[in-house]
């Protein structure tokens, strides 16, 4: 019998989730290979219909998952905190845009850095789309550290949209921690090379 709920919780990296069954009880389990084969990825708020089966540990899952044409009353979960946080974690690119835009006004930036941050952002962009799709389709994936590279050079506000856009990356501790470590050394390095002294530093190496 069909069991009908919403999808409350939902790891696209890994490809598992959990349902909130309407009709109430506990959160049931569910994989990407219960869904219908080439249907969307699912989404944390679809309203689904599904099968109840135990695994070989006794515990629910959810198989044969359709998704439902009409709309139920929304199960009150962590949507509204997924929500929240993906707009915080965009407020970084927001607030590097007000940064640049300061030390412009502040120390005359070059129009080129702001070219370097856009070029560097869009090949994280590029990188991490590739990188996703490579981790569906079985196919060569992209070297962490070439990623950690490239925000370190200047593509972390790329790489941080890509991380909530197609939310790939955004889970694994250990990688954000070294993700936000780059951010940190690249602020910190644009704005010394921004400031007088570093502006400096740099004509003498061009000098050199």
């Amino acid at each position: 019998m069909k069991i009908e709920g919403q999808l409350t919780r939902w790891d696209d990296e890994r490809g598992f989730g959990f349902i909130t069954p309407y009709n109430g009880g506990q959160e049931v389990f569910v994989h990407i290979k219960s869904f219908p084969p080439g249907s969307p990825r699912p989404t944390i708020g679809e309203q689904l219909a599904f099968e109840i089966e135990l695994n070989g540990d006794g515990k629910k899952r959810a198989v044969r998952v359709s998704r439902l044409m009409k709309r139920r009353p929304a199960v009150k979960s962590k949507v509204s905190g997924d929500s929240v946080r993906g707009q915080i974690s965009l407020l970084p690119i927001v607030l590097f845009a007000l940064l640049l835009l300061g030390l412009g006004t502040l120390w005359q930036l070059p129009a080129y850095w702001f070219a370097v941050y856009g070029a560097a952002s869009l090949v994280s962009f590029a990188l991490y789309v590739w990188d996703k799709s490579a981790a569906a389709h079985g196919a060569w994936r992209t070297p962490e550290s070439t990623l950690h590279l490239w925000a370190l050079v200047g593509g972390w506000p790329g790489a941080l949209l890509a991380q909530r856009l197609i939310r790939h990356k955004s889970v694994k501790a250990e990688f954000r921690a070294v993700f936000w470590g780059t951010v940190a050394l690249n602020v910190a390095a644009l704005i010394w090379l921004a400031s007088p002294g570093g502006r400096m530093w740099l004509a003498g190496m061009s000098i050199g």
